[in-house]
């Protein structure tokens, strides 16, 4: 069975606990089986997406997404997978919908609450939620199997999944002060700052590259 239908699989008894339920997850089976190293970013909810909002077709389409969150993640990706080589900043500055669309079909993109949000997350709702839909969280994250996985918002989002997904695991910091935690013998866990931040893009940028390649030499 694939992994879009196992999703599907896994949706239809989830949706039965959130109304407008948002799917997720790999933007593109082939892309993502194919990339390395896999890449799954957590995210927190969708945005007010509307009705019958699909994150991988939104993904998948000729936009690849919105600037706003998904330039930065697209970075990312592009970043992580070019290391050890770095890019000099002028190939990422001025990314565009292509770009986007190239880069992320090759991702896992999950939020922990399945209903759509406003423009700020309720905390305490996204906690409660989480908490309630726990089994759903660890069903589909195991679907996945990642090598990197990334959670945009360190302070809650890298919290409330650790917590449901590996609650044994306790976090670690590299020398930048990014928290990250060993799930298997190559393969981490990284709370991080939300794509979506109102922060330099390139600074994020170096953060994340240096935080992963000091995480591979101590997994080396």
């Amino acid at each position: 069975m694939t992994i879009f239908n196992r999703e599907e699989e896994l949706f239809k008894e989830w949706e039965k606990r959130r109304e407008s339920f948002v799917r997720d997850g790999v933007v593109s089976e082939h892309g993502y089986r194919t990339s390395c190293p896999r890449i799954a970013f957590i995210l927190k909810e969708a945005n007010d997406p509307g009705d019958d909002f699909d994150l991988r077709q939104f993904l998948q389409n000729q936009n690849g997404g919105k600037g706003t969150t998904w330039n930065n993640v697209a970075r990312w990706v592009h970043g992580i997978r070019n290391l050890p080589s770095e890019c000099a900043w002028s190939c990422y500055e001025n990314v565009g919908a292509r770009f986007r669309r190239e880069v992320l079909r090759g991702i896992v993109a999950m939020n922990l609450k399945k209903s759509p949000g406003g423009s700020r997350t309720r905390n305490s709702e996204l906690k409660s939620v989480t908490r309630d839909d726990a089994e759903f969280i660890q069903k589909q994250y195991a679907l996945y199997d990642p090598d990197i996985t990334i959670c945009g918002g360190a302070d809650t989002t890298g919290e409330l999944f650790r917590k449901v997904v590996h609650p044994k695991m306790s976090w670690k910091q590299t020398t930048g002060g990014v928290c990250w935690y060993r799930r298997d013998i190559r393969k981490c866990v990284v709370a991080f700052t939300h794509p979506a931040a109102r922060f330099g893009t390139m600074r994020m940028l170096g953060d994340l590259l240096n935080a992963i390649k000091e995480i591979k030499q101590k997994q080396e």
